[in-house]
């Protein structure tokens, strides 16, 4: 198994919306939107060209990851920079090889090295604590509803990268999708049948709710 991870190139975004759409189908949501978060966030300022990597096996695409910034909004209005990735998506077939773990190791390394202070992300605790990420909550980090969830969570990216750091996350606008919109877009691609699973209900509890666990204090 021959794996090359690279920089996104504008001759792979549509094969990476392609991918995108396969491995969300039906997910998280009869359908899904991801592809259409893929081609919002790469027409988007927020997008970051040098951290957004696609994944070949064998010399073909078959996966990518996507940053964006995003900063923390402390109560007195100061924005801190810090950055965000997803959707991250491998083709459905190539599931558990360990092509994820891959991708998302590989850029957070690059993040280090490229001095990015922190990445905070929303997503399934299991999937991302293996990397370090922990409860956003450990770091003094809200939704703008001022409320800790679980699925959000937050990886320093050295020593001291959050201390004296609180406030809300705000993440890019690019992850703003609207129904119709996903809909018209959806319409350039093969017609899939869309269905509700077990995984949409679990997703639906999964993103309310709220940290109650207690951090050392940072």
């Amino acid at each position: 198994m021959n794996i090359t991870i690279r920089n996104i190139q504008e001759s792979d975004f549509r094969l990476v919306e392609e991918i995108t759409r396969e491995a969300f189908w039906n997910l998280y949501c009869p359908g899904c939107n991801e592809h259409f978060l893929v081609h919002n966030i790469r027409n988007h300022a927020d997008f970051i060209p040098e951290l957004s990597f696609v994944i070949e096996l064998d010399s073909k695409v078959v996966g990518s990851i996507l940053y964006t910034k995003s900063k923390i909004v402390s109560t007195d209005g100061t924005r801190h920079d810090v950055i965000t990735f997803g959707p991250v998506s491998i083709l459905p077939s190539l599931h558990r090889r360990g092509l994820g773990k891959a991708l998302i190791s590989h850029s957070i390394e690059e993040a280090k090295r490229l001095g990015y202070r922190a990445i905070v992300i929303g997503g399934y605790p299991y999937h991302y604590e293996i990397y370090g990420f922990t409860g956003s909550k450990k770091y003094h980090i809200t939704m703008p509803d001022g409320k800790y969830y679980t699925g959000i969570m937050a990886l320093p990216l050295h020593d001291g990268a959050l201390d004296g750091i609180s406030g809300y996350i705000q993440f890019t606008e690019a992850f703003e999708a609207d129904e119709a919109d996903v809909a018209n877009f959806d319409a350039h691609f093969p017609p899939k049948e869309k269905s509700v699973k077990e995984s949409q209900h679990e997703f639906g509890k999964a993103s309310v709710e709220i940290d109650t666990r207690v951090f050392e204090k940072q």
